[in-house]
């Protein structure tokens, strides 16, 4: 069947099965891709119809295809709509009992279930991969990675199981791989495309820009010191409430840490609001239930960490607020991403306060291991081949350095793996490379691979500082979206965030009149607690960004235009004269 024919033939479908006249913008370029066997890698925004650009094609091509999906409640709905829709499929995870699993391995081995879910940590199974290399006359023919953001090492959901794709896809034949995810930036997309081994893939972007979402940014910054951060604190709460009675519909409250959720949750619960809340600590049990207490409507809002979020379809969320800034703009687009996915006006409000970027210096402050746990690594895995030369699993690693967390330990095998300092093989055995017996020279080896890892920790601060500089900004905030994406906007002005709909303005007040020796007294005081009254032109000097004009001023923000052509607002506290050059 010739590719035009495939593509007649998958249109039929499409409206005969799932009911859809037409595909998106995006959507027909990736299916032609896939039905071509090139490797694909695809960015569409939150809602665009990812899922639809490997469902279509399953049903045309030869041999199973199967999808790799990082989250179980994420490919049970996806399965679940696929059987609603009279599509066969199958699962494979943890939740399975004994006998639902090998009727699932059963059902693999036969051909049936033509799209098979899993998790990368299943293929990281030799058990599993045995399973899928034996099916005689029912191969692979397409290998999906879905939230393939989770690939890369310079994304903000990194998984270190998703390192283990590319060896399963190699172990199965190397079958065509379609990555997909809501978006990237460029050194993103690089690592996908190098982490999962893409042979010269086609690269498709669909575009970033969602018009229906509203962002706005709300600033609480009120000064250091203990009082600053108790009025901060004050300011944050007053602003949420604010938010969450202003907006009708159901929303997401994003807070950083589990015990700012506790503390949130608990201030909603007591003005009156319905509300569930979702973090790590809590069972596996109550967050099922506060997630389906959600999505069915029973409570209207959502407090929770990033770890809610990946994968839930629901299409009436009219807000997203972030108590606190994300780690970074990545972070923030996928997680406001989530308001608004049927085409209806949604806001997506920042409370920022500048302090709170210590939050995120202090998550990234242990994310890359150092050259200190490099080395250990390297000489565990030296010692402990001396006792199993075929080499040594992950358990036993962990078992080795109990007082290393997992993912950081698999994060530094893969580096080592990379470096060519150590090898592994299709049972996931670990080994040293001794180069030619030589010591030194594996030494040399992980030094520099411990190299690469400062170079991503500069990067990682560099992209919180991006972070800060869209909260701060004067200028349209789709605009600086875009831009970080690497998009080319189409317009000067969104027209729907706030710095779009109440442009920063100057604002001349009228000097007080003193009459009299005590309010002349009075208001000398007041001059000398209040922000000076920035005026346009003036130069100015603000700690960590060196100086700049000031461009508009508006109370207590002062919006500066600096020599690299950004224009950063702050708070006028943070703002000192400084004099001018020349």
């Amino acid at each position: 069947m010739t590719l035009e024919q495939r593509l007649r033939s998958m249109r039929k479908t499409m409206r005969d099965m799932f009911g859809i006249a037409r595909l998106r913008a995006g959507q027909e370029d990736i299916i032609r891709s896939v039905l071509e066997r090139r490797d694909t890698l695809a960015t569409m925004p939150t809602g665009a119809g990812k899922s639809l650009c490997y469902q279509l094609p399953a049903l045309h091509l030869d041999g199973t295809t199967l999808v790799v999906s990082p989250l179980i409640a994420l490919m049970k709905d996806q399965a679940d709509k696929l059987v609603a829709a009279g599509i066969d499929c199958t699962l494979v995870n943890s939740t399975l009992r004994s006998r639902e699993e090998r009727d699932a391995l059963r059902r693999i081995c036969e051909g049936q279930g033509g799209i098979v879910f899993v998790t990368p940590e299943r293929l990281a199974q030799p058990a599993f991969m045995e399973v899928l290399q034996s099916r005689e006359g029912h191969g692979v023919g397409l290998v999906v990675v879905d939230e393939a953001h989770c690939v890369s090492q310079w994304g903000h959901d990194f998984r270190p199981a998703f390192l283990e794709i590319v060896h399963a896809v190699k172990a199965l034949g190397q079958p065509p791989v379609l990555a997909l995810t809501a978006t990237a930036t460029a050194p993103v997309l690089e690592d996908i495309a190098r982490s999962l081994g893409l042979r010269d893939p086609r690269v498709v972007r669909t575009g970033t820009l969602r018009e229906n979402l509203r962002y706005r940014v709300v600033q609480v910054s009120v000064g250091g010191g203990k009082d600053g951060s108790v009025r901060a604190a004050q300011a944050k709460r007053e602003q949420l409430l604010d938010v969450v009675s202003s907006i009708q519909g159901c929303g997401i409250v994003y807070a950083a840490t589990i015990r700012d959720v506790e503390e949130i949750y608990a201030v909603l619960a007591e003005a009156g609001e319905s509300v569930s809340r979702y973090h790590g600590k809590l069972s596996p049990g109550a967050r099922e239930a506060a997630q389906d207490a959600f999505m069915s409507g029973e409570t209207r809002l959502m407090v929770a960490t990033n770890a809610f979020g990946m994968g839930i379809d629901k299409a009436d969320i009219r807000f997203v607020l972030h108590y606190q800034m994300p780690g970074s703009l990545d972070a923030y687009y996928q997680e406001t991403g989530r308001a608004g996915r049927d085409g209806q006006p949604a806001d997506c409000v920042l409370l920022f306060d500048l302090n709170d970027r210590r939050i995120q210096q202090f998550f990234l402050a242990g994310r890359y291991p150092g050259i200190e746990l490099a080395q250990r690594l390297y000489d565990t895995l030296v010692a402990h081949c001396k006792e199993v030369p075929a080499g040594v699993t992950l358990a036993r690693l962990k078992a080795a350095l109990p007082e290393v967390g997992g993912g950081k330990l698999e994060v530094a095998l893969g580096m080592l793996v990379d470096a060519r300092v150590a090898s592994r093989d299709r049972q996931r055995r670990y080994r040293p490379r001794l180069h030619d017996g030589i010591r030194d020279s594996a030494h040399d080896a992980v030094t520099k691979a411990v190299a690469q890892f400062e170079a991503m920790s500069v990067r990682d601060k560099a992209t919180l500082q991006r972070m800060i500089d869209y909260a701060q900004t004067g200028e349209c905030r789709w605009r600086e979206i875009l831009d970080y994406y690497g998009d080319t906007p189409s317009m000067q002005r969104c027209g729907v965030c706030d710095n779009c709909v109440n442009p920063p303005q100057i604002e001349v007040g009228k000097p007080d009149i003193a009459v009299g020796d005590a309010l002349l007294e009075a208001n000398l005081a007041n001059d000398l607690t209040r922000p000076k009254p920035w005026l346009p032109g003036d130069a100015v000097r603000v700690p960590r960004f060196g100086a700049g004009e000031v461009a508009l001023a508006n109370g207590e923000q002062v919006a500066i235009l600096f020599p690299d052509g950004r224009t950063r607002t702050f708070m006028s506290n943070y703002v000192k004269a400084a004099r001018r050059a020349g």
